[in-house]
């Protein structure tokens, strides 16, 4: 059974990108392979991939207390075009660089977004719906590697992830001649593309990808390992291999296994919105936006791979197909989830704050419900992490990110770049 929007408005008619939409059951749905034990995999909690560039940044003089902090979100800078995504330069500059589902990106300097867009690919790409740029990620070397890594899906509806590199004669815009293709990955549906990149501290770029669209994964795409949709890909984009324009991370999970992509780190995810590394643990914590009545967000550690978050057996902490009785061995699961009940509807994954404007917030994952507005915060570093409601607002919160200082921000679909304030309560 589908979810119908009977919202109405332009911001949510522009986002229906990490709302549930049907598809028709696709013909012929494939047979999931047997997976095999992914060898050299790491247990969870430990780490399988060398150490890359780090963030130095403090731990929470104290335990974070989701109780004890409010949230309130200031405007910041308009951002043209539906703003997405959220990255920052690691040069010193203090930029924010800020996609855009209308095939834009920008730059923002000191709370003003800069006149001329960073990146105009508005003629490559399809946008509208579920569709659009949705993701931004900068080069972890970026003060002597300026390539900015995008996500977006191209005039087919088909997702690419390529790479732009800085004109030398404008610090703010990118020279769309250096445009170099990473990867191509169909899309079955116009629906659940998923569409976060974000470069972990093993210095690999990691790709969300959603389970390829229609109600209740028709393909069964997340639970398959002779696809890429429904997964999290880790890449090495810097050392391309076997006629590919990135290598394979020795560290896979899969590698070596005929019947699964090698690229695969973590399976089991429906729509894996949005994503982020707490900078200080190197942890991956992911909103994977549910079906019809379980929001999740899902954790895993420092290099971590070969992790099943459940769907489409399960959606959340239930069983989804067949609806009780599942078979949930092997699977991990969510850190925390939430209902639909109050017209909740999308989960907005978040970031861990490490910053250090608000020590009284250090340590907190946020994140939030696209349609309520409301804002949770949970403690990233304790064994049993248990949320709380921090804020709410009344935008459409459709990304966090942060700054190189660790300060941060939401973006909402008006326009308004949002920055984070906490206070004790």
């Amino acid at each position: 059974m589908c979810r119908k929007d009977a919202r109405s408005g332009p911001s949510v008619a522009a986002l229906a990108l990490i709302l549930v939409a049907c598809g028709p059951a696709a013909p012929g749905t494939p047979t999931p392979p047997a997976a095999s034990q992914p060898s050299g995999t790491a247990a969870p909690g430990t780490s399988a991939a060398s150490a890359g560039p780090a963030i130095t940044q403090r731990p929470s003089p104290q335990p974070f207390d989701p109780a004890a902090v409010s949230v309130t979100l200031q405007p910041y800078a308009r951002v043209a075009g539906g703003p997405l995504a959220i990255t920052w330069p690691d040069d010193g500059s203090g930029r924010l660089f800020v996609a855009a589902q209308d095939g834009r990106a920008w730059v923002v300097r000191g709370g003003t977004t800069v006149d001329q867009p960073l990146l105009d690919i508005r003629a490559i790409v399809t946008s509208g719906g579920e569709r659009g740029l949705l993701g931004i990620a900068t080069h972890p070397g970026f003060a002597t590697d300026s390539q900015v890594f995008v996500d977006y899906t191209d005039r087919n509806g088909d997702t690419v992830v390529a790479s732009y590199a800085i004109d030398p004669a404008n610090p703010d815009r990118l020279d769309p001649a250096t445009a170099r293709p990473i990867l191509h990955v169909g899309q079955p549906y116009p629906n659940h593309n998923g569409g976060a990149v974000a470069f972990g501290p093993d210095g690999d770029l990691y790709v969300s990808l959603g389970d390829g669209g229609g109600a209740g994964d028709p393909q069964g795409n997340g639970q398959r390992l002779d696809t890429t949709l429904g997964k999290v890909l880790r890449i090495d984009v810097d050392h391309p291999s076997n006629g590919r324009a990135y290598g394979i991370p020795a560290g896979n999970p899969f590698v070596g296994n005929p019947l699964s992509h090698p690229e695969i780190l973590l399976y089991g995810l429906r729509n894996p919105w949005r994503m982020a590394f707490d900078r200080l643990t190197g942890s991956l914590w992911i909103g994977d936006v549910g079906q019809n009545a379980w929001e999740e967000v899902d954790v895993a550690g420092r290099g971590v791979g070969g992790l099943n978050f459940g769907w489409n057996r399960m959606e959340g902490d239930h069983c989804f197909a067949p609806a009780s009785g599942c078979d949930q061995s092997g699977l991990t699961p969510p850190v925390t989830e939430y209902s639909h009940d109050g017209g909740a509807c999308v989960v907005i994954g978040g970031i861990v704050y490490r910053g250090d404007a608000y020590p009284v917030l250090r340590g907190a994952y946020l994140y939030s419900d696209f349609c309520t507005g409301t804002i949770w915060a949970l403690a990233a570093d304790a064994a049993a992490p248990v949320p709380a409601v921090v804020g709410a607002h009344a935008g459409q919160i459709a990304a966090y990110g942060e700054d190189e200082a660790g300060n941060a921000y939401a973006a909402s679909l008006d326009g308004t770049l949002n920055r984070v304030m906490a206070s004790p309560r």
